[in-house]
């Protein structure tokens, strides 16, 4: 479904003569699904990349432009981080509504108190079923610091 839908978005903008940075976007993604087809084909399985695995693409390219944008904008190229970030917008249709800080907070707390986590040593556990419940919504980075916090 989300393969079609990155399909779907990408004809469309190149019917509309969308901005350039859409239509590269649109593919770089294409070209990463098929990028994780052709490793599943390696792996015997003939379906290709699954919904899970498209939505991990999306996030990592997602986290990578922030990096990238981060880091031009401390090595003084503001226009290179605009277009990072352009670039974060269009990859962002297509992954589901992100969750805010607190309810981040509130997921984080509720999965503890699920696995009666103590101690540092259940945080596999504990962010395991968060990776289950929240792919592709939420941001794991800050999901592990609050846990670490919440454990430690």
């Amino acid at each position: 479904m989300l393969r079609e839908q990155i399909d779907t978005g990408l004809k469309a903008a190149m019917k509309a003569k969308d901005s350039k940075l859409r239509v590269t976007t649109l593919r770089l993604i294409n070209a990463a699904i098929k990028d994780r087809d052709i490793a599943a084909r390696g792996e015997d399985r003939c379906e290709g990349a699954t919904e899970e695995e498209i939505l991990a693409i999306l996030t990592k390219m997602v986290k990578q432009r922030e990096e990238s944008a981060n880091a031009f904008e401390k090595g003084g190229r503001p226009e290179l981080a605009e277009q990072e970030r352009a670039e974060i917008e269009v990859i962002r249709e297509f992954l589901p509504r992100q969750l805010s800080a607190g309810e981040i907070e509130n997921a984080v707390s509720e999965v503890i108190k699920e696995y009666d986590a103590s101690g540092l040593k259940d945080m596999g556990k504990c962010m395991g079923a968060l990776k289950d419940r929240y792919n592709g919504s939420m941001d794991f980075g800050k999901a592990g610091k609050l846990m670490k916090e919440n454990l430690s």
